[in-house]
């Protein structure tokens, strides 16, 4: 119906520019200039012999044309000889020019259908392009990676992962094994967790696994704007996977097409490709050997729709990997790496926490690139350390000439507070690497501390984190008064803020406010002015502890400050054995 109207309006369209035009062009045509000759000059030109032809009609004017193709016009004289007259003089006389005038508004009028004609062909033809166009986005075109043999040997870490996603490994491969027992394998499984984790990978070692074709596909490829045109990708995209028997399909980042529905803010077209998809999963038969894996970093965000069992019935966390994780990922990342004898991956796995499979993996491949830019033989632990500061601060500056004294000063007392800080509140954590080098990525130097891995962190380890975040403002103040201290901040600031926010609004650790989950109640948009002025007080009083700590400490504050001042970086046994001076007294 739409199609139609559409069609219907280009017609209209195209009639009226051909109407248009049909009439300028008569108008230019006909627009020549006409001499209006008084009837003693018009027989004066007949006697000359000027005149060609005479037009004669039934009007009071009467038409002509003179020797030089001039148009005349002048008075009729309605006598009976006149014709006669005409002929003696050698001009031809026309008596037929309304019949003329007749053929030429034929002539128009079929002008003007050949052009309508014309329109409704063109408007047909660009009809079907139209649709073969819609034909051709429609049919997206999926990656298949069957032939790519990444298998579960290529993964190291996320066992408990790999677990859950084993036995459909061998439905793919033994379907009548379950058909037996009346089983009915999870048509979907979702995979969430933070970036770089591995979903992809898990996702990929699946089919290879059960040597399928892999289907990749992201969910913005079927956010479109074009009515219709994202469910039909999805159901290109199935009607490709019922094609080959058996296969995976993976959808990664599918919250851009499946975030929850409110019914006041939705999008008319997320929401029909939403449902087509809900429709094609509900639409497989059992056993049908069909398996469709999605990855997102939020589940929380996704449709009830989506999640409930007969869609995706299996949500697989993929958290970052503990150290046993990381140093197993380590050497299957390091195996076609020539690494010195000295280095010692068990050690790196500690200090790399928090770090995702990704960044690990970009680890080696940064510390490769560096050994070859040297002509190294081995991969040192000079190019690990350098790489590990890359990945997480980025490349750091060559030229720091432009940087001011005071500047350096600053910078040195404010990453020498978050090292001191957490030594004196924080022993278990690690301060691998403090600098006052500018990195690439924006910072003026950095303070890396490394907490224990732990399973659960408590209430006070979330304070000391607000505090060594903290830190590095007290010490600016500390040293160069309130009205001194300097943006460098912004980012500790954000990241106590977070905290403090977490503490209070999700995690129940305020004793004003109560155990109660605000993200439920209010859900994720904000915070209630309560909140806020619960986390401003709470804020408040860990700055004014941090400061306390760090005023008992001014002295080792100082030595810190001057010790990169000199050095510019300093590891964690300077930094010890700096702290082991000053307790024995030997360094004031």
């Amino acid at each position: 119906m739409r199609l139609n109207k559409k069609r219907l309006i280009t017609v209209m369209i195209v009639l009226i520019i051909g109407l248009l035009a049909s009439i300028a062009y008569f108008k230019v045509w006909d627009k020549k200039e006409i001499l209006d000759l008084s009837y003693n000059e018009f027989i004066s030109n007949i006697k000359q012999g000027k005149v060609k032809t005479v037009y004669l009609v039934d009007d009071p004017k009467i038409n002509g044309v003179l020797q030089d193709g001039t148009s005349f016009i002048t008075d009729n004289p309605r006598t009976e000889n006149f014709k006669e007259i005409l002929l003696i003089n050698n001009v031809r006389v026309e008596e037929n020019k309304r019949s003329l005038m007749i053929m030429n508004i034929i002539s128009f009028i079929g002008f003007i259908v050949a052009f309508g004609a014309m329109g409704v062909f063109l408007s047909k033809q660009s009809s079907k392009q139209t649709s073969r166009e819609f034909s051709k986005m429609s049919n997206i075109e999926a990656i298949d990676q069957g032939n790519i043999k990444v298998t579960f040997a290529n993964i190291a870490g996320n066992d408990e992962a790999k677990e859950s996603i084993m036995d459909l490994v061998d439905f793919l491969q033994n379907p009548e094994k379950y058909t037996k027992y009346g089983a009915r394998v999870p048509r979907g499984v979702i995979l969430y967790g933070p970036p770089g984790t591995g979903k992809t990978l898990l996702a990929k070692a699946l089919a290879g696994e059960a040597n399928v074709p892999f289907y990749a596909v992201s969910g913005s490829d079927f956010v479109q704007i074009y009515a219709g045109l994202g469910a039909g990708r999805i159901r290109s995209l199935f009607k490709k996977a019922r094609e080959k028997g058996k296969c995976v399909i993976f959808i990664d980042e599918i919250d851009a097409l499946g975030k929850k529905r409110d019914g006041i803010n939705g999008n008319d077209e997320t929401d029909r490709t939403l449902n087509a998809l809900l429709t094609e999963m509900s639409g497989f038969h059992d056993n049908e050997g069909i398996i469709v894996i999605a990855a997102t970093n939020r589940l929380d965000i996704l449709d009830d729709a989506l999640l409930r069992p007969g869609r995706f019935d299996r949500q697989i966390e993929v958290g970052l990997p503990d150290v046993n994780a990381r140093h197993e990922i380590l050497k299957l990342h390091s195996k076609t790496k020539p690494l010195a004898g000295n280095i010692n991956l068990e050690k790196l796995a500690q200090q790399t926490v928090y770090f995702s499979g990704a960044q690990l993996e970009s680890l080696m491949n940064e510390s490769a690139i560096l050994a070859a830019k040297e002509n190294a033989d081995y991969i040192q632990i000079t190019h690990i350390d350098k790489a590990f500061y890359t990945v997480i601060a980025g490349e750091e500056k060559k030229d720091r000439s432009a940087i001011s004294k005071i500047d350096r000063e600053i910078t040195a007392y404010h990453e020498a507070g978050h090292a001191l800080v957490t030594k004196l509140i924080a022993p278990e954590n690690k301060v691998t690497k403090v600098t006052i080098i500018p990195s690439t990525k924006g910072a003026g130097g950095f303070s890396m501390n490394i907490p224990p891995d732990k399973m659960y962190r408590s209430k006070k380890d979330m304070i000391n984190s607000i505090k060594i975040a903290l830190a590095g403002r007290a010490a600016e103040e500390l040293i160069y008064g309130e009205e001194n201290i300097t943006t460098g901040a912004s980012n500790d600031i954000e990241k106590a803020t977070q905290i403090v926010g977490s503490m209070i609004k999700q995690f129940g650790m305020n004793k004003k406010i109560g155990m109660l989950n605000y993200n439920v109640l209010h859900g994720y948009g904000g915070f209630d002015a309560e909140i806020i002025k619960e986390c401003r007080a709470v804020m408040e009083d860990l700055y004014e502890d941090t400061k306390k700590i760090l005023g008992d400490n001014r002295n080792l504050l100082e030595i810190l400050a001057n010790e990169l001042l000199m050095k510019e970086t300093l590891n964690e046994e300077d930094i010890n054995r700096l702290m082991d001076k000053v307790m024995k007294g030997s360094l004031v």
